[in-house]
C-alpha cells in the first residue's frame, strides 16, 4: 500500500514540473517568481502603509530593543534544545518525539499529529504568523530607514510557507548594526506577541467558557471488548449506569463496581442505552510474570477462570485472588502460574526496601503482603501502607523472579506522612491491567485544566500559572509521546471531542462558536510560538543566525584580531553548521540508528 508521504511528494514533484514549465514559457505573471516547489508572490504594494506605521519611531525602536533582548535568550534556548534533542535522538532513537521525517512538515493529515478536521484552524493560524513576522521585519525596516524592493507570500506547493520582505541590499549595508538586529529581530518578537495576546484569550475568557460535560467521556474502546460489542464507540459520554446517574470517572467506577451481574445497562448522553455484557480482558502485562499468555491489540485476551473458578469480572477476579498468593490463569490465548499482588517496576537504590537485602537491578518483584496483610495490587498496597508510620518495621512478603522472600523493613517516610518503601509501582495485579468494560476515558478535564479553564482572571497570568499553560499547550499535539500515561494527543476542540464539553459562562450565548474561537487561538498561538523559537535557532538564513552574526561582529570588533570578518564568518559558520547538523539528526536519526 501506498503511504501517504509518497503521494504527497508525488503530487509536489507533479506541481512543480507544471509550475517551472508555465513559467519558463512566460504564462506567469512576472510578480509570480518560481524555485523549484517554492512559488513565490511578489508585490511593491503596503510600502505606504508600512512608511505610515513606522512614524512614531522612537516607540518601535524601543520595541525593536526590547524583541533583540528576548531573541538573544530565545537563541541561546533554542540552540539548547536542538543540540539537547540530537543528542536524545542518537542515545535513544525509540523514543524520538518525531519518529518519521513527515513530522516536521505542517500539513494536517501528513504530519500525524496534526489531523484534518483541524486544517482550516491551523492554515488560519499559519497565515497570521506569517504576515506578522514579515510585517514585522518590513515595518522596522521602514523606522531604520531601509529601503524594500519588494514584499508577498511563498508557497510550498499550495502550502503557504512564508511572508517576505526583500530589503533593499545597499541600503540594508549602510545601516547600522543595531537597525540591522531590530530589523531581523522584529519578526519572532510580533509572533511571541501574538502567542501571548492569544494565550491570554484562550486562557481567560474562551477556556473559561467551556466546561466539561457531565459523565464519562470515551476516548477509546478496547477491540473485542464488551463495550466494542455493545457499540460504544469514541465521542459517546455515558451518564448512567442501570439508572444510576454518573457524573464522572470515580462516579462510573463506583456504580458498576455495585453491580453483581455480569450484564449492566449503560446510558450515553445521545439519549440511547447500550447493554453490555462483561467478560474480563487482559489489557496489559508484564512479559515475564506472566508467560505463556499472548496480549497484543488486535486480538482481545479473555480470563475465563482462575484457579478453575469462572471469572467475568473486575469483582469477581478480586473477590477470587484475595486470598490465594500464587493462581492459576487460564485464558483464551493460553495459561500461566502467577503470584498475585504489587509489581515493582525498581527499587530506589538508598531506599527502605533495598536497606532490606531487595534487589535493586531488573528484577521481577511483587509485594504479596506487608506485615501479615494480604497485597493484591498497587492500591491495595496503598491502604496497608497508610497505616504505618516511618521508622516502623514491616514484614514484607514478594516474590523475586518466582521465588518467595521475606524482608524486614524499616520504612522511610513518604509525601503523605506515611511509611515509604522506596519503590516504584507498576499498576494493576501484579503488574496486569483487567478490564471488565474495555472503555478508556477520556481526559477532558486535564485538557481543559491545561487550557486555562481553571486558571483565575487573565488566565492565570496574575497566579503565575500562564507560562507554565504556555509551555504545556506546545506538547499538547504530541502530549501522548511525552506522557506516558495519558494515551491521547489534544488537536483543538474538534469533532467528537466537542461531546465531551459544554459552552457555558460569560460567552455562552455564541454557543459552538466558543469551540471555533478556542481552536483558532490554540493553533495561532501554536503556530506563531513555534515560528517563533524556530526562527531564532542561530542557524542562516534563519533570523537567529542574521542576529547571530551581529552579536558575533559586535564582539569580535573589539578583539584584537587583524581579520575580523573572517573570524565573524568562522564562528558563525561553525554554528549554523553544528545547528543544521543537530536538526538533521533529529528529524532522520530514529530512520537510520
Amino acid at each position: 500500500m501506498v503511504s501517504t508521504l509518497t503521494w504527497v511528494i508525488a503530487g509536489i514533484a507533479v506541481y512543480t514540473l507544471g509550475a517551472m514549465a508555465l513559467h519558463a514559457r512566460g504564462l506567469l505573471p512576472e510578480s509570480v517568481r518560481v524555485t523549484g516547489p517554492i512559488v513565490t508572490l511578489h508585490t511593491g504594494r503596503g510600502r505606504a502603509f508600512l512608511n505610515r506605521l513606522a512614524a512614531p519611531r522612537r516607540f518601535w525602536r524601543a520595541w525593536g530593543n526590547f524583541g533583540v533582548g528576548a531573541a538573544v535568550v530565545v537563541m541561546v534556548g533554542s540552540a539548547a534544545a536542538v543540540f539537547g534533542s540530537a543528542l536524545a535522538a542518537i542515545r535513544d532513537p525509540d523514543r524520538a518525539t518525531f519518529q518519521d521525517p513527515q513530522n516536521a512538515l505542517v500539513i494536517p493529515g501528513v504530519n500525524d499529529f496534526l489531523p484534518l478536521a483541524a486544517a482550516p484552524e491551523i492554515v488560519f493560524g499559519l497565515v497570521v504568523g506569517l504576515v506578522v513576522h514579515e510585517g514585522g521585519h518590513g515595518l522596522l525596516c521602514r523606522v531604520e530607514d531601509i529601503d524594500i524592493d519588494s514584499m508577498g507570500l511563498a508557497f510550498f506547493a499550495f502550502l503557504p510557507v512564508g511572508a517576505f520582505v526583500e530589503p533593499d541590499e545597499e541600503s540594508r549595508n549602510r545601516a547600522s548594526r543595531g537597525s540591522q538586529t531590530r530589523m531581523f529581530a522584529a519578526g519572532v518578537t510580533n509572533n511571541f506577541f501574538v502567542t501571548f495576546l492569544a494565550f491570554l484569550l484562550l486562557f481567560g475568557p474562551v477556556a473559561g467558557s467551556i466546561s466539561v460535560a457531565a459523565g464519562v467521556p470515551v476516548g477509546d474502546v478496547v477491540r473485542g471488548s464488551s463495550a466494542d460489542d455493545a457499540g460504544i464507540d469514541y465521542g459517546d459520554v455515558v451518564t448512567s449506569v442501570n439508572g444510576t446517574t454518573v457524573d464522572d470517572e470515580a462516579a462510573f467506577e463506583r456504580a458498576v463496581g455495585r453491580v453483581e451481574s455480569r450484564r449492566v445497562r449503560v446510558g450515553l448522553r445521545d439519549g440511547t442505552t447500550a447493554t453490555i455484557n462483561r467478560s474480563l480482558l487482559l489489557t496489559r502485562v508484564v512479559p515475564s510474570v506472566v508467560e505463556g499468555v499472548e496480549v497484543s491489540r488486535d486480538r482481545p485476551t479473555v480470563i475465563e477462570r482462575v484457579n478453575g473458578t469462572s471469572v467475568g469480572t473486575e469483582r469477581e477476579f478480586a473477590r477470587v485472588v484475595a486470598n490465594r498468593t500464587v493462581v492459576e490463569l487460564e485464558t483464551n490465548r493460553g495459561s500461566a502460574s502467577v503470584p498475585i499482588g504489587a509489581y515493582v517496576s525498581s527499587v530506589n537504590e538508598t531506599g527502605a526496601f533495598a536497606d532490606a537485602g531487595a534487589p535493586t537491578g531488573d528484577a521481577d518483584l511483587i509485594i504479596t503482603s506487608v506485615d501479615g496483610r494480604r497485597v493484591t495490587n498497587v492500591t491495595t498496597l496503598s491502604s496497608v501502607l497508610d497505616g504505618t508510620d516511618p521508622g516502623e518495621t514491616v514484614t514484607v512478603v514478594a516474590y523475586v523472579d518466582g521465588s518467595r522472600e521475606s524482608f524486614e523493613v524499616t520504612l522511610d517516610e513518604g509525601d503523605d506522612g506515611n511509611g515509604y518503601l522506596g519503590v516504584r509501582l507498576a499498576g494493576g495485579y501484579s503488574g496486569m491491567v483487567v478490564d471488565d468494560m474495555g472503555i478508556d476515558p477520556y481526559p477532558a478535564s486535564g485538557f481543559l485544566s491545561i487550557l486555562g479553564g481553571s486558571s483565575g482572571p487573565l488566565g492565570g497570568l496574575l497566579s503565575g500559572e500562564f507560562l507554565r499553560n504556555a509551555f504545556v499547550v506546545l506538547l499538547l499535539p504530541f502530549f501522548a509521546t511525552l506522557a506516558p500515561d495519558i494515551s491521547y494527543n489534544f488537536a483543538g476542540f474538534i469533532p467528537p471531542v466537542t461531546n465531551f464539553y459544554t459552552v457555558t459562562g460569560p460567552l455562552a450565548a455564541l454557543g459552538d462558536g466558543v469551540f471555533l474561537a478556542a481552536n483558532l487561538l490554540f493553533w495561532t498561538a501554536w503556530i506563531n510560538l513555534n515560528l517563533g523559537l524556530f526562527n531564532c535557532i542561530p542557524m542562516f538564513p534563519l533570523d537567529g543566525g542574521h542576529i547571530l552574526r551581529a552579536s558575533t561582529e559586535s564582539v569580535v570588533s573589539r578583539l584584537p584580531v587583524s581579520d575580523r570578518r573572517r573570524l565573524t564568518t568562522a564562528l558563525t559558520g561553525s554554528v549554523s553548521v553544528v545547528m543544521l547538523v543537530g536538526l538533521a539528526l533529529m528529524l532522520f536519526a530514529p530512520q537510520l540508528l
